[in-house]
């Protein structure tokens, strides 16, 4: 059966059972590696992307639930936040390993837009559940508050 996604501003036609998740189906049948598996029970944060500008766990999601719907990759991120996010990232040396990175910009990049100028709480709770097993929440945090100065 097939099902039309809207991936990163392009329609793609899969081949994939409606149950299969979301996840599998970026990197398998899309070739968009950046989504990470982490844990399968949608803990980690690892695989992350936007559903409709939201952030949701691609491992969780089956994929009859995003046709018709706008999903974003890392791959596919882009405008002022996303860009302000990547350079603080690398400025601040965030990614260690780098395994829960593309999660947690995403995650970050939503964030920013619903609370453009966030105090720490307001990080803690928006980046709940996005875990980094290298802990480099520190540099996390102040790279999204580099990013959301730099933004305004």
């Amino acid at each position: 059966m097939a099902t039309t996604l809207y991936v990163n501003g392009a329609h793609h036609q899969v081949d994939a059972d409606p149950e299969t998740p979301l996840l599998w189906v970026l990197r398998d049948h899309l070739g968009l590696t950046g989504t990470k598996y982490g844990c399968g029970v949608a803990q980690c944060g690892a695989c992350t992307v936007h559903v409709d500008g939201s952030p949701r766990r691609s491992c969780v999601t089956p994929l009859r639930r995003v046709e018709g719907a706008a999903v974003t990759t890392i791959e596919g991120a882009e405008g002022r936040i996303a860009e302000a996010l990547r350079a603080a990232w690398i400025d601040l040396q965030v990614p260690q390993c780098g395994f829960c990175q593309a999660g947690q910009l995403m995650s970050a990049v939503a964030l920013l837009k619903a609370v453009p100028k966030p105090d720490d709480a307001d990080i803690d709770r928006g980046m709940n559940g996005n875990l980094c097993r290298c802990a480099t929440y520190t540099r996390i945090r102040a790279a999204i508050h580099q990013a959301a100065r730099a933004v305004k």
